[in-house]
């Protein structure tokens, strides 16, 4: 190998970009107070980016954090999955050990990462692929994190517009989730190739969205400042005339200005772009520029012994031919017995220079000497940079025998975005090679099968769907039932997350096709048998889900077995049989412990949480979802399980009025980038509290987008139920109750309502609430609405304390209710049925009571922040004459007009006469006429007019 030659071309003073040091200096004090996430730097291409990176770097070593890098590597289209990570990972490695980086991280993690590198050992057999990559996620920000418990990390990973997208989706996961730790990533980009629609624009806005992340865009040198660099590379201060030239043809480019200074002063400046950077080379030796051309093909970077072997060359014959190449600066003495060029234009430049037949021959050979030896490239490259070359080669046999195996690698390490690219690659080379199904010994149908597993896993169900499409149409369901079956699965799967109609129609039909005892019919009948309890079809699911576990039971199968317990669980809650459900659900619990699969025992334990919270036993849900989400965390598998948890245990939050730590929960399981499904759960979560806090606003768009809006028919009889009851609450916030009314009028004509107890009480509740509010605009409809709402209530058992609580709701019996809340310390439903029972009190004439009852809602609703609660409390308070505060009304200390006085006048000056107020105010209009004749002699006014006017410019009325 060489050692660097002592010439350079770049300036040993750092130049200029004081105001972009000082900003990522800024982001690291933040991030050291556990304040930041992410600073995106971007520039053009060669205006030094890399330079202010290793300064910034430089200096952060010198304040004591652990630097680690990594760069994204240019491969075609497809990218490299998890190359800054990896390469991340492998510093970390070399500076300590694999051990000790296992040693920070969950029981068995590393299985996990012996997927990106070897020293880690044999990688799992985990086919779990949809939760695979989630683990992976979470593992990565384990790792950060317990580094940046012994010191501050900086992360830089340098070129993120040429990253796959796995690490896309790994860079906005950790920006995302970096929240409590003293870790801060410099990410790298070139701002002049984001063309509209390339991959990472819609990245970086929505990171430009995340709190702490900030952008520092690198602008060209002014012409001081290249007269600076300028002189720092010549060792003297150059001559004006010079420095004119230079600026105008660079353009303030640093990498152009060393470009043309490398061109002599000869003043003969190359036209084209192009030209200025190949100019330095074609000034080289003949073989030094033929070695480069080959090097080039090997990307920025290339091994010693890679391009020794591409080459041909010996050795010594190589080193002499890179020599003036370094010297030059037109290559870089690399870690790991490598060259790098200095700057990637450089290495397109070369690239361009290759003939076709060049190009073709070299790329080959490439393929070829990886093939051969698979250690001329890092731990895990192999596959897909013999992919990409075979490619490039234009050799359509090997391009699609390539990349099969590289889809089949990026699928072991959890790059299913990576995979499904290369998959698309051999579906686009099938008709080109005639063998093509025994070059890679499966049929077409199997690729499009792979491909739609991919976009599945990947989270593009669109894509899923038109690979599982295209899979179908090829295979006769009579000739192939069993793989058709698992196809509609997927599909069932796919329109499942889209929240499209026809999942169940799916299974249906797979369930068909597999009418006798099979591990495949065990398969289909627990999805099926899953969803027909989510569909409220307990009966139905329960016969599949019992079938299915016949099966597993007959095979052994335990984890099968496991699982069909848990849907067994789902179908009791459904029932009603919450009892039932724990049991069952710790029965699974207890064989997934034995086998060790946390899959089952974070499944069992999500299920119980809300068991324990329909119970009524909300502490106990939030407990043991505290402790689900430990373990999820252990397992890394908290983007899915433990999701679920954390949505659970808002839940009951929200139902002991702990709202605050509520949205706290919702946020940070958002900000992690949920699935469809989950995402609405928690937006309905999120809805809830919303409505109850008057943010009419915000309760719309979340219920815009979950659905609740929507005219399609809704298959999901909880999904259905939940958006039913927000959108009634939604209605009424925003003083519409006729519109309310007409949705639950329609709502109760052959509802798709859930039987789980809980759901339909809850929404009978709320149906109650609409009817009182709407029966004096529409005391008919009222009336029909109410019937079949008692229609309904009549067939609807009521098991356990909460639904028994929303029954007595329903029923009027509010006093009742509100000592059923009281038990069950949900503090906002016990102030809600306080506040109707003084309402009843009131119109009974009973005002003692009412008082009595809003004053005890009050603080509870104040505390809250419940603002319609609150002001409905203050406004039936104004009615009854109750003073609930010793400053209830600030207008009364400034005016001689008693509360009720002034509650009076508010409605005179809204222009009700005497009889209506009397019924607004629960009093005889005997007693108006005298609250009114007082109101006029204390306001010195001889009509009601005259008094309103008088309330107004007097701002008696708040």
């Amino acid at each position: 190998m060489l050692n660097p030659m002592a010439r350079r071309a770049v300036s040993p003073v750092f130049v200029g970009r004081g105001a972009e040091l000082e900003n990522l200096t800024e982001a690291y004090e933040q991030a050291r107070k556990q304040a930041a996430t992410a600073v995106l730097v971007g520039g053009e291409a060669g205006v030094g980016k890399t330079r202010l990176t290793a300064r910034f770097a430089e200096q952060a070593e010198q304040d004591g954090a652990h630097v680690l890098v990594g760069g994204c590597v240019e491969l075609s289209a497809e990218g490299l999955a998890y190359a800054p990570f990896t390469a991340a990972l492998r510093q970390l490695v070399r500076e300590t050990s694999a051990a000790d980086v296992v040693a920070l991280l969950p029981e068995g993690a590393g299985r996990d990462l012996a997927r990106l590198l070897p020293e880690f050992g044999e990688p799992s057999g985990d086919g779990e692929s949809e939760s695979a990559r989630a683990r992976l996620f979470e593992l990565i920000l384990t790792l950060l994190e317990r580094l940046a418990e012994q010191r501050p990390v900086v992360l830089v990973i340098e070129d993120i517009h040429w990253a796959d997208r796995s690490s896309r989706d790994l860079i906005s996961f950790l920006s995302r989730n970096l929240k409590s730790a003293p870790v801060l990533m410099v990410l790298t980009f070139r701002s002049d190739e984001l063309h509209r629609t390339h991959p990472l624009r819609p990245v970086l806005a929505a990171l430009s969205r995340v709190d702490g992340v900030t952008r520092v865009d690198l602008p060209r040198f002014t012409q001081d400042e290249v007269a600076a660099q300028m002189a720092g590379i010549l060792g003297v201060t150059p001559e004006f005339a010079r420095v004119d030239r230079v600026f105008a043809r660079s353009g303030g480019i640093p990498l152009f200005v060393e470009a043309l200074l490398d061109c002599g002063n000869d003043g003969s400046f190359p036209e084209s772009l192009h030209d200025l950077i190949i100019g330095t080379v074609e000034r080289l030796p003949e073989e030094t520029q033929r070695v480069l051309r080959i090097a080039s093909a090997g990307g920025v970077r290339v091994g010693h012994d890679l391009l020794a072997a591409a080459s041909r060359l010996s050795d010594p014959d190589l080193e002499d031919a890179l020599r003036p190449a370094i010297s030059a600066n037109v290559l870089q003495i690399a870690d790991g017995r490598a060259y790098a060029f200095r700057h990637a234009l450089i290495r397109e430049a070369v690239h361009d220079e290759l003939l076709p037949g060049e190009h073709a021959r070299i790329h080959a050979r490439y393929a070829e000497e990886i093939d051969r030896d698979r250690g001329l490239v890092p731990h895990g490259r192999a596959a897909i940079e013999i992919a990409h070359h075979w490619y490039s080669a234009r050799d359509d046999v090997w391009a699609l025998i390539s990349a099969w195996e590289a889809a089949r690698k990026a699928a072991k390490s959890f790059a299913y975005t990576e995979q499904l690219q290369l998959l698309e690659r051999v579906l686009g080379l099938w008709d080109k090679v005639p063998d093509a199904g025994e070059r890679i010994e499966v049929d077409h149908c199997e690729v499009l099968d792979r491909a739609s597993e991919a976009a599945y896993v990947s989270g593009d169900m669109d894509r899923c769907l038109k690979y599982v499409k295209g899979a179908l149409a090829e295979l006769d369901e009579s000739e192939s039932p069993e793989r058709v079956a698992l196809l509609m699965v997927r599909k069932a799967n796919a329109y499942l997350h889209k929240a499209r109609p026809g999942a169940l129609d799916a299974l249906r039909g797979a369930e068909r096709l597999v009418p006798t005892p099979s591990d495949t019919r065990a398969a289909v009948l627990g999805r099926l048998g899953n969803l027909l309890m989510v569909a409220d079809r307990v009966a139905e699911g329960t016969a599949f889900t019992e079938e299915a576990l016949r099966i597993a039971r007959a095979t052994g199968d335990e984890p099968q077995e496991a699982e069909l317990l848990i849907n067994l669980a789902l179908g009791h809650s459904v029932s009603g049989d919450l009892e039932g459900t724990l049991s069952t659900n710790n029965r699974a619990a207890s064989i997934g412990t034995r086998l060790g699969e946390p899959r089952i025992i974070l499944r069992a334990l999500g299920n119980n949480v809300d068991a324990l919270d329909n119970l009524g036993r909300s502490e106990e849900a939030i407990q043991l979802a505290v402790k689900g989400e430990k373990l999820a965390r252990q397992y890394g598998r908290y983007r899915n399980h433990g999701v679920f948890l954390a949505n659970n245990r808002a839940e009951a939050l929200v139902s002991l009025g702990q709202w605050d730590e509520a949205l706290v929960v919702i946020e940070r399981v958002l900000a992690m980038d949920p699935s469809l499904l989950h995402r609405r759960h928690l937006m309905r979560v999120r809805a809830d509290i919303a409505v109850a806090r008057g943010e009419t606003e915000l309760a719309g768009d979340l219920l815009t987008e979950v659905g609740a809006f929507s005219t399609q028919p809704e298959e999901w009889a909880q999904d259905w139920t939940n958006n039913t009851r927000l959108r009634l609450a939604w209605h009424l916030l925003s003083g519409e109750p006729l519109k309310a009314l007409e949705v639950a009028d329609r709502a109760l004509v052959d509802p798709p309502l859930s039987s789980k107890a809980m759901l339909g009480w809850r929404l009978l509740a709320g149906i109650r609430d609409v009817c009182d509010a709407a029966s004096s605009i529409d005391a008919g409809l009222t009336a029909t609405v109410r019937a079949r709402g008692d229609e309904l209530c009549a067939g609807l058992e009521a098991f356990g304390p909460v639904s028994g609580a929303f029954r007595l709701v329903y029923l009027g019996e509010f006093d009742a209710a509100a000592a059923a809340w009281a038990r069950l310390d949900r503090r906002y439903s016990h102030a809600k049925a306080l506040v109707r029972a003084a309402a009843a009190a009131a119109a009974a004439g009973d005002r003692d009571g009412a008082t009595a009852r809003l004053r005890q809602a009050r603080p509870i609703a104040a505390e809250l922040r419940a603002a319609p609660l609150t002001d409905r409390v203050d406004a039936l308070a104004r009615r009854v004459g109750a003073v609930l505060t010793e400053t209830a009304d600030p207008a009364a200390g400034r005016t001689p007009l008693t509360p009720r006085e002034l509650e009076v006048l508010r409605l005179v000056a809204a222009g009700l006469s005497n009889r209506e107020i009397a019924a607004e105010l629960f009093i005889s209009a005997k007693t108006v006429s005298v609250h009114v004749s007082n109101i006029l002699a204390k306001l010195d006014a001889s009509t009601r007019g005259e008094a309103a006017a008088a309330a107004h410019r007097l701002s008696l009325l708040g």
